[in-house]
C-alpha cells in the first residue's frame, strides 16, 4: 500500500479557535499545532499573494520533517497568464517558496485554472512543456497536480497528455462541478473536497466519506494519495479529515 496523505486547505481560520486550537494560543503557533495532528496542509494564501521568504523559512521551522506542504500556484499564472508564457513567473514562485524545498517539506503545486477557462490544448501543451524542460531548480522533481473547472477539458486527449507527463488530474468533489471525474492520471493523485451534500461549506456525512475511503483504498494499492478538505466553516475541515484517515489507516 502506497503512503496516504490527508489535511486541510489551509490552517489559519478564525472561527478554528475553540474548536481546533485552544483558547488562548496565540495565531503564531497555530501552524504548529496543526502539524500536531496531520501530515500535510494545503497553502491557498500563495494564490492570492507571493509569499514572503522569511515567512515560508517558518512554516519549515514550525513543522516537523516528514511534514509535506501542497502549495497553490500564483493566480496570476492560472489566471491572469492562463498557462500561457508560465517560465519566468514560476521561476519567481519558485524563489519564493525555495524554503520548503530546502527544507524538504515541499509537496505538489496545485495548478486551480478559473472556471471560464475552456479546453486549450496549445496552451496545456507549452505548460506542459515549460514543466518538462524549463523547471526551476528549485523545483526540480516537484509534483504538479491541475484542477480544470469547465466541463470542456475532460476528454481523453487531455487526461492522456498528462498521463505523459506524470500530471495528477484534480479529483474534485464539489456539487456544481459533477463533470469532474475521478481518474488518476499520475503516480499518484490529489483530491480536493469542497463541502458534502449539505450544501456550502457543510459537513461531509459519515456515508459520503465512507465511499470516499472505499476509494482511496483502492487508488493506494499503486498510487499515492494527497487529500485536502476546504470546507473550513465551524471546523468541519480538520473533523472530516481526522474522520477519513481513521477510515483509511
Amino acid at each position: 500500500m502506497k503512503a496516504v496523505h490527508i489535511g486541510c486547505s489551509g490552517w489559519q481560520y478564525a472561527d478554528w479557535r475553540g474548536r481546533v486550537y485552544p483558547q488562548g494560543q496565540p495565531q503564531r503557533r497555530w501552524l504548529e499545532l496543526y502539524a500536531e495532528r496531520f501530515d500535510t496542509v494545503e497553502v491557498n494564501a500563495t494564490f492570492y499573494r507571493l509569499p514572503k521568504r522569511d515567512a515560508v523559512a517558518r512554516w519549515v521551522e514550525q513543522t516537523p520533517e516528514s511534514f509535506i506542504f501542497a502549495v497553490k500556484v500564483s493566480r496570476y499564472l492560472t489566471h491572469i497568464k492562463r498557462l500561457s508564457d508560465t517560465e519566468s513567473g514560476l521561476a519567481l514562485f519558485a524563489e519564493r517558496i525555495e524554503p520548503l524545498a530546502e527544507g524538504r517539506r515541499l509537496g505538489p503545486l496545485l495548478w486551480q485554472l478559473p472556471e471560464n477557462f475552456r479546453r486549450d490544448d496549445e496552451k496545456l501543451g507549452a505548460w506542459l512543456y515549460v514543466l518538462a524542460n524549463h523547471e526551476p531548480q528549485a523545483l526540480r522533481g516537484t509534483r504538479h497536480a491541475i484542477e480544470f473547472r469547465h466541463p470542456s477539458w475532460f476528454e481523453e486527449p487531455v487526461l492522456a497528455a498528462l498521463r505523459e507527463h506524470d500530471v495528477a488530474l484534480v479529483i474534485g468533489d464539489h456539487p456544481k462541478r459533477p463533470f469532474q471525474l475521478r481518474v488518476p492520471t499520475a503516480s499518484w493523485t490529489f483530491l480536493r473536497f469542497h463541502h458534502g451534500s449539505r450544501g456550502r461549506s457543510g459537513n461531509y456525512s459519515a456515508s459520503e466519506l465512507g465511499g470516499w475511503g472505499a476509494e482511496i483504498h483502492r487508488w493506494r494499492r499503486s498510487r499515492e494519495v494527497y487529500a485536502y478538505f476546504n470546507n473550513d466553516w465551524k471546523g468541519y475541515a480538520p473533523a472530516n479529515a481526522l474522520a477519513l484517515r481513521r477510515l483509511v489507516e
